[in-house]
C-alpha cells in the first residue's frame, strides 16, 4: 500500500523543470521535495507528495479534507 501526505510549498529552488524542487511543510516538518511531476505548483500551494516527490498539486480544500481524515486516523490508533 502506498501513501501520499499533502504539504504546502513554501519556498521554490532552481528553475530547470526536471530539477526543480520546493520545501515543503509538513505540519511541523520541512522537506525538499522534488517538483518534476508538479511544473505548476507555486509557493503556498498544496502538492501531495509520495517518496520525496510531489505527484499533484491538490486545492486548499482538498489538502484540508484530507489532513483532517489523516489526523482522524492518527487519533483512531492511539
Amino acid at each position: 500500500m502506498c501513501l501520499a501526505v499533502p504539504g504546502q510549498v513554501l519556498t521554490l529552488l532552481g528553475d530547470d523543470a526536471l530539477t526543480r524542487s520546493a520545501r515543503v511543510a509538513f505540519g511541523g516538518i520541512v522537506k525538499e521535495i522534488a517538483l518534476a511531476f508538479t511544473p505548476e505548483a507555486r509557493v503556498g500551494d498544496y502538492v501531495l507528495v509520495h517518496a520525496g516527490v510531489a505527484i499533484a498539486v491538490l486545492d486548499a480544500e482538498e489538502a484540508a479534507h484530507t489532513l483532517a481524515a489523516l489526523a482522524t486516523l492518527a487519533e483512531d490508533t492511539a
